[in-house]
């Protein structure tokens, strides 16, 4: 019996195609908050941060919908690229997020 046959994943795989989803959600959340902020305030590197955040949650979505089909097929290593790549996404979310919130409260 293969080691691969022999693993038991459990609710493993489940839980991490449901964290894709959330990952995609907050994006496309931070997304929003950048573009409105950034129209109301006339920012335009907000709205500019925010047309690429809703590429971005675009991305991660389409990435979380290959990901679960692989979680299904019982692939469970995701490539070292694609957790950088969600990495350096997830970081310009937070700093679109902060900047959207500093963006209100200068003069």
């Amino acid at each position: 019996m293969s080691d691969q046959a022999a693993r038991d994943p459990g609710l493993q795989p489940e839980r991490t195609s449901l964290s894709w989803s959330r990952t995609a959600l907050i994006v496309a959340v931070n997304a929003l908050l950048a573009l409105r902020t950034g129209f109301v305030e006339g920012e335009d590197w907000l709205v500019v941060a925010g047309v690429v955040l809703v590429g971005a949650a675009a991305a991660v979505a389409a990435v979380g919908t290959v990901r679960r089909r692989q979680l299904d097929a019982g692939r469970f290593a995701p490539p070292a690229s694609l957790i950088v790549a969600i990495a350096a996404v997830t970081v310009v979310a937070a700093a679109a997020g902060i900047g959207s919130i500093l963006g209100r409260s200068l003069p």
